[in-house]
Order: C-alpha cells, then sequence, then structure tokens
C-alpha cells in the first residue's frame, strides 16, 4: 500500500426543487470534514453547476483490494442560494481518480428563518457495518389476479417511493426517488466507482434488478406499506438520502437503466441478492468483492452474472419507461436523421432552453442539421453524458427526464 495521497474530483450542480430549475449564483463552500477549514468558495454558472475541483483522497490501491484503510477522503458541502433555504450536508465521499457529483435540491424559503437543512451521508457499505441481507426467494410467489400486480410485464417507474427504515419502522419518512437517481445513489452506496467497468455493469443490473421485483410485485404494497422499497441493507439494499453519486457509475445506469436479469419461463426480473463476499458471505447471490476480481480477469458482466446466479439467466429490457412523453424507438438520431422523433428532440430542447440558457434555441423543422446537434451536445456536457452530438438511448431518456421536470414547474407557475 503506497502512503501517498491521490486526487479526487468533485462537482456541485444546485437545483430548486427538481432537476428543472438549475440555480444560478448559489453559493458553495466545501470544508475540510474533520477541521471545518474550508477549502473551496465556488459560485454555480448559468446551469447550476460549479466547476469540479480537484481534491486530496486516499490511494487508489486502498478502494482495490480487501482489509485496506477506508479508500475515499470526506468533505462538508454548503449551499445557500437568494430565496432558498440553505443546506448542510456532511460526509461527502470522494474516491481517488473519480468524479465524485453532489446533487442539491433546495427548497423555498419560508417566512420563518429555521436552522439550515443538514443531511449526512452513511458510510459506504463496504466500509462501514450494515446488517446482513435477509435471505429471500429469488422468483417471488405473485398475488391473484384482483390482488395488487396489475402489469403484464416489467415497467420502469418514474418514481421509486424509499422508506428510509426498516419495514416497522413507523417514524421513517417516505421520499419519492426518481427512477434512475435511485439507482445512481444504491450504486454509489454499494460499490467502489474505481472498478472495472464489466463489474460496475454487473452490479447495477442486479440492482436494478432486485428494485424491479420489488416494483412488479408490489412486495411491500401487498404488505399493507406505502412505500415501494426500504434503504435497509437487511431487507433491501442501502440508500443513502441527499449522498453523492459517481460520474462513472452515472454514465453506466443511464445506457442500462432498463435492462434486468431474469430466467426462462418467468416474467418478474430475479430478486437479484448480493452481499459483499468479505465481511458477509452470502449462501447464494453475488459477492461484490469477488465481481471486482473476475471483472479484473476480463469476464464480461453477464459471465459475472452467471457465475453467482446461474448460467440460464440472460438480460431483458423494460420496453416501457413511466412518465416519458415518448419511448425511445431505437435509432440513433445524428446528422441527415429526420422526422418525428427529430421534432420531439428539438421540441424539448427548446423547452428545457428555457431553465438551461447555454443550450441554444433551435428551429423545430424535424430535420437534424447542425443547430440540433450543437444543441444535443451542450445538453450531454451538462448533464454529462458522452459529447457526440447525437441521440442515443441515453442521450433521449435524460433529455426526456429533464423536459418532464421542467414542464412540471412550468405549469405550477
Amino acid at each position: 500500500m503506497s502512503d501517498a495521497l491521490d486526487k479526487g474530483y468533485l462537482q456541485v450542480n444546485v437545483f430548486g426543487e427538481s432537476v428543472g430549475m438549475p440555480i444560478a449564483n448559489a453559493n458553495v463552500r466545501i470544508t475540510e470534514q474533520n477541521t471545518g477549514k474550508t477549502i473551496e468558495e465556488l459560485k454555480t454558472n448559468a446551469v447550476g453547476q460549479t466547476q469540479a475541483i480537484e481534491l486530496p483522497a486516499p490511494p487508489v490501491e486502498n478502494s482495490l483490494e480487501t482489509n485496506q484503510p477506508k479508500p475515499y477522503s470526506q468533505y462538508s458541502v454548503f449551499v445557500e442560494a437568494d430565496g432558498f433555504e440553505a443546506i448542510a450536508i456532511e460526509g461527502v465521499q470522494v474516491l481517488p481518480t473519480q468524479q465524485a457529483v453532489q446533487n442539491v435540491d433546495l427548497t423555498y424559503k419560508t417566512q420563518l428563518e429555521p436552522d439550515p437543512q443538514n443531511i449526512s451521508i452513511e458510510d459506504h457499505t463496504l466500509w462501514g457495518l450494515f446488517p446482513a441481507k435477509i435471505p429471500e426467494s429469488e422468483v417471488k410467489p405473485l398475488p391473484v389476479a384482483e390482488g395488487f400486480v396489475v402489469l403484464d410485464e416489467p415497467v420502469i417507474p418514474e418514481f421509486v417511493v424509499v422508506h428510509l427504515g426498516v419495514p416497522d419502522d413507523k417514524s421513517a419518512a417516505n421520499v419519492y426517488v426518481p427512477f434512475k437517481d435511485y439507482i445512481k445513489n444504491v450504486a454509489s452506496c454499494e460499490i467502489y466507482s474505481t472498478w472495472p467497468n464489466q463489474t460496475l455493469r454487473a452490479n447495477i443490473t442486479a440492482i436494478i434488478s432486485l428494485t424491479l421485483n420489488r416494483v412488479y410485485t408490489e412486495w411491500y404494497r401487498a404488505k399493507g406499506y406505502g412505500f415501494t422499497i426500504t434503504s435497509s441493507t437487511a431487507y433491501d439494499q442501502c440508500f443513502s438520502y441527499g449522498r453523492n453519486i459517481y460520474r462513472e457509475i452515472s454514465e453506466v445506469v443511464d445506457e442500462i437503466f432498463a435492462v434486468y436479469i431474469t430466467r426462462p419461463n418467468i416474467r418478474q426480473p430475479l430478486f437479484a441478492q448480493y452481499c459483499d463476499g468479505d465481511r458477509v458471505v452470502c449462501e447464494t447471490g453475488m459477492q461484490q468483492w469477488g465481481s471486482k476480481y473476475l471483472g479484473d480477469a476480463g469476464y464480461s458482466a453477464i459471465s459475472i452474472l452467471r457465475n453467482y446466479y446461474g448460467y440460464d439467466v440472460f438480460y431483458k429490457s423494460a420496453d416501457k419507461v413511466e412518465g416519458i412523453p415518448v419511448s425511445y424507438k431505437g435509432e440513433v438520431l445524428t446528422t441527415g436523421s429526420s422526422g418525428n422523433a427529430v421534432r420531439t428532440i428539438q421540441e424539448q430542447l427548446n423547452a428545457i432552453s428555457d431553465n438551461y440558457p447555454l443550450i441554444a434555441k433551435i428551429r423545430v423543422d424535424g430535420i437534424y442539421g447542425e443547430q440540433t446537434q450543437n444543441a444535443v451536445r451542450t445538453f450531454q456536457k451538462i448533464f454529462g453524458l458522452s459529447q457526440t452530438g447525437s441521440v442515443d438511448y441515453s442521450t433521449w431518456y435524460q433529455i426526456s427526464n429533464v423536459y418532464v421536470a421542467v414542464k412540471k414547474l412550468a405549469e405550477l407557475k
């Protein structure tokens, strides 16, 4: 193990209520977790983002092997903006060589002057102490037709309702989280973004599958609860409200968020349980550290998944994404493309540009020309997507998500 420190990166994105309202000129202060010493004071730009700053982090080797010192450094982020309640976030985790992204949703200031909202990020599950998963059947018996399950096939919900505690804790809050944001949060809690890309894909697919199994079977609602899933590792998987995510994990989620694993002759996504494989060894399911070493050895994501869940598991993709005006049709839109899909993207980008002024207004003509390409590329830069200037699966759904958020805010005015 090296004693030399590495460097990680942190970007803070500030919104009012949702991604539909970026907040410019917000004050962002980043301090050392332990001493409170100010490291950087920043302002958000026209799209609510700070620059990505370089911060000290432990040696990258700490996150690549078990039984090493803590692999991430921790910082505090304090955000304030005119007209909004201030917020303090403790324990922001910066991994070496990686870009941490701290999204901050501010709420409008009331007549009172309350203390700043405080969010404390839990330790990463591979470092902190968390309850082991209580084993469950990977395929659930479905209720009869007049029961809770009404879906013919799994769909991607617009939101996941997360219970911030164990199921019977009535004092724990329920929070509504956009589906992709939920998956990004859990993956950032459960695995290190420094791991091989195929390992990230395997673990994120398992996270999606477990989540969609809860959604499809209405597991908790069928038991009389008012939520989709819990934040407890004993019952489900870790979700840390308000925590930072990682650019490397976000990119994978954007690409595969509708993909899950299942088996022949069943419709439901597999309840793909997992454990760390070091401090907690599970009899069935994926071992996270083991999946990392398989990734090191060159295994593909599906090979890693089959190593743990069986060689009959296969990928399947949910066809329907709820809350989206128009589903992706499978064709990459690029220079020379034309038709209704291009027109949809042009209309949505123009609506988004009302709140994201760096995106130039474009002519809505159904023809994918230079104007549209430049607007798409600017959108991709803002939202951390590959800046291809073309609209693929990831870009289509990210544009759709932001468009829906912008439209909802406009309807409230």
